[in-house]
């Protein structure tokens, strides 16, 4: 190995990776947050376009089948995501300690992570796949197509597992960018297979699932390529693949609640689901292209939430702590003027967004309603999402996890069931989502603002 040893700590060579603990910090969080985002918008575009060959070109059953089926996906991807985000949160501490031999013990250990859960969730996805539609109360004439989507998608669903935590691994050490250029090559892949197989041999929903399959396992290839090949601290090599007891224990610290808590969440959402379905295959569809355009107002904030997890990360590891807290106070200020800005046009053209996907009137006129109902609402999530990064950041991810599952998973529940119970309209069920936002929100901010941000962390 052609590296620098001195006092047993691993000295890379300097290359895409970026020491946030000194220079300005506005200009850190944004140059790390830019390509990320973009990225994420090439993310959400190649799901975007198999709702939208579905919607144009198979049936307004398929587009309701590819749309709803998000819930079932999110329980075992969120519960990964989670687990990713604690390998994430170690390896900026270490990073920002300058102890990369344990960077290097980080890497390995959930690359094999990885690989084992890989196979585990293939198994469980397609085992449980009947019974979550059915929880969801699926109508007949949608039901077969959710089915064929959602086989072929946990089939593959190890590429998408192995480009997520690789592309953690290098956003913990500041590089966003080549992540980023891998979706712009996987999204075009995406988009021309989805016209190929859906327009030139007639595969409906099958083609759009086996389009992002191909897509997500050539996004593995590529990220496991620039780890197996970079001289940088996190640098794969075959040969060290093994689980440090230790790493995995940190690992797990921040990752189980984080991972809890998005794998409840999204059971949960199979309940509000199952309350949207009962509407029928118009308001599905509506809803369809609601969580669309939902995501991607999701993007900035979430964006700049990660690149509040890895600033805070990595100042906490060599305890600045007063740096980390003036870097949360400029995420949320950027989290929310950008989320406004978004805002505005979805407000506006709103019929014309929905339309774009599915032209339909019925499909149309849902759509639209719960665009202009929620999205008001998105500046709420902001706070929640900023001061949850941080405190992950810090290796806290337990008090983000019990506030989101009383607020999206209890208090939306209850929410629910007792607006079921009083009126029969679409838009008092849709308001269970700004509802738990709000109450996130406010504990979420009240609980970040009472603790000390460098008592978490996981760096000693």
């Amino acid at each position: 190995m052609a590296a620098n040893v001195r006092q047993g700590i691993f000295t890379p060579k300097r290359g895409k990776d970026v020491d946030m603990t000194q220079g300005d910090i506005t200009r850190h969080i944004i140059t790390f947050a830019i390509p990320l985002l973009v990225g994420n918008i090439f993310q959400q575009l190649y799901n975007t376009v198999d709702t939208w060959v579905v919607g144009r070109f198979v049936s307004n059953e398929a587009y309701a089948a590819v749309g709803t089926i998000g819930p079932v996906i999110n329980m075992l991807i969120g519960f990964f995501m989670g687990l990713s985000s604690g390998a994430g949160v170690v390896i900026s501490q270490y990073y920002g300690a300058k102890r990369h031999e344990d960077v290097q013990k980080t890497v390995h250990t959930a690359i094999v992570m990885t690989l084992i859960l890989g196979v585990a969730f293939t198994v469980i996805g397609l085992g449980i796949t009947p019974f979550m539609l059915q929880l969801m109360k699926t109508p007949e004439n949608v039901l077969p197509q959710s089915t064929a989507y959602l086989t072929i998608y946990f089939s593959g669903i190890l590429g998408l597992m192995l480009y997520n935590i690789g592309s953690g691994i290098l956003r913990a050490v500041g590089d966003s960018q080549r992540p980023f250029y891998f979706l712009v090559v996987c999204a075009i892949l995406n988009t021309v297979l989805d016209l190929v197989f859906v327009l030139g041999f007639n595969m409906g929903v099958e083609g759009v699932a086996l389009a992002t399959v191909i897509a997500q396992c050539v996004s593995a290839m590529l990220v496991l390529l620039t780890l197996l090949r970079t001289n940088e601290c996190i640098k794969l090599r075959l040969s060290a693949l093994r689980i440090h007891w230790g790493i995995l224990g940190k690992i797990f610290r921040v990752g189980i609640p984080a991972a809890v808590q998005m794998a409840i969440t999204a059971f949960s959402n199979i309940f509000v689901q199952s309350y949207i379905n009962y509407f029928g295959d118009y308001c599905m569809s509506g809803w369809t292209t609601y969580a669309k355009v939902d995501q991607l107002l999701f993007l900035p904030m979430q964006s700049i939430a990660l690149a509040s997890t890895t600033f805070v990360g990595q100042n906490l590891g060599c305890n600045q702590v007063e740096r980390a807290r003036k870097g949360v106070t400029q995420s949320l200020i950027l989290a929310i003027s950008s989320t406004v800005v978004l805002m505005i046009p979805v407000l506006i053209f709103a019929p014309e967004i929905v339309a774009f996907f599915n032209s339909e009137p019925r499909v149309v006129e849902y759509g639209a309603l719960l665009l202009r109902w929620i999205t008001p609402f998105y500046v709420l999530c902001c706070f929640n999402q900023i001061y949850s990064g941080a405190l992950r950041g810090a290796g806290n991810s337990r008090a983000p996890m019990i506030i989101m599952l009383a607020s999206f998973v209890a208090f939306r529940q209850v929410y629910l069931f007792c607006m079921s119970q009083i009126c029969n309209e679409i838009i008092p069920i849709a308001m269970s989502y700004p509802a738990g936002w709000l109450l996130c929100s406010a504990l979420t901010a009240i609980y970040y603002h009472k603790v000390q941000l460098g008592k978490s962390r996981l760096v000693e």
